[in-house]
């Protein structure tokens, strides 16, 4: 979910890459091209198994690899683009808590909410608006992870996290848009997905594109360790254009 507590000029160039960990997590990494003109945070949905504590969402520091996704795509032929195509009441806090923890990311501040209910807990700068959460009841029962993004253009360098999953036999991208302070059926898709599993005789799905050698031979290996086999290939697939507004699920 490309979600933003405010209004945003322009957001571009969204690439995600997932993978399911071998402690049944799962890793995503998130990188983006965005133009706001106030300080606000970007929300990413996360089906956390109900009841997640406030560390069950692990932040990484992709300040060292800000070239992640250009060397994930070196990974890939370059014989034109990838195959597009789409794949109740929130109750209120009772009583005081304390703030969230605060996590410094690279170049950016991070947290993560364990529920709609504990947005009361971040600064009312980094919130969504009641009426955004009633008109989305799915996410009722989901985690969020929360970055703070400062004000200009900007290219920000790979945010990345991994979280517990509510379903561990499903990989998660966050597409839903709010980028205005409303939930529209229909959004403007410029996506680029990635994923890798440890399963190595898995067949895609169509419209998955695999890459020509595996991951060791086009990523930097030393700064990810674990967080991506060498010695496995990843699958990409590009969205764009007027898509439904929801996540993708694999």
């Amino acid at each position: 979910m490309c979600c933003f507590t405010g209004t945003v000029q322009a957001v571009a160039f969204t690439k995600i890459f997932a993978r399911p960990l071998r402690d049944g997590n799962q890793l995503l990494v998130y990188s983006m091209t965005v133009d706001v003109k106030n300080e606000l945070a970007m929300v990413l949905p996360i089906p956390v198994p109900k009841n997640s504590k406030e560390s069950a969402v692990r932040f990484i520091n992709f300040k060292d690899y800000p070239e992640f996704f250009r060397d994930l795509d070196d990974g890939f032929p370059r014989l034109g683009s990838a195959p597009t195509g789409a794949a109740g009441g929130i109750s209120r806090a009772k009583t005081a808590a304390p703030p969230l923890e605060v996590h410094q990311v690279g170049s950016f501040e991070a947290s993560f909410v364990p529920k709609v209910a504990d947005f009361a807990r971040l600064d009312a700068r980094f919130r969504l608006r009641d009426g955004v959460w009633e008109q989305l009841p799915v996410y009722v029962d989901y985690g969020f992870a929360v970055f703070k993004l400062k004000p200009g253009q900007q290219k920000v360098h790979p945010m990345a996290f991994t979280f517990p999953r509510a379903n561990p036999k499903q990989i998660f991208f966050p597409t839903v848009h709010v980028h205005d302070g409303e939930v529209h059926a229909t959004a403007d898709f410029d996506h680029m997905l990635y994923f890798q599993l440890s399963d190595a005789d898995y067949s895609p799905k169509q419209g998955w594109l695999e890459s020509t050698v595996p991951a060791g031979m086009h990523l930097k290996m030393r700064l990810l360790g674990d967080l991506v086999d060498g010695g496995l290939h990843c699958y990409r697939r590009g969205i764009r254009g007027q898509q439904k507004n929801a996540d993708i699920v694999i």
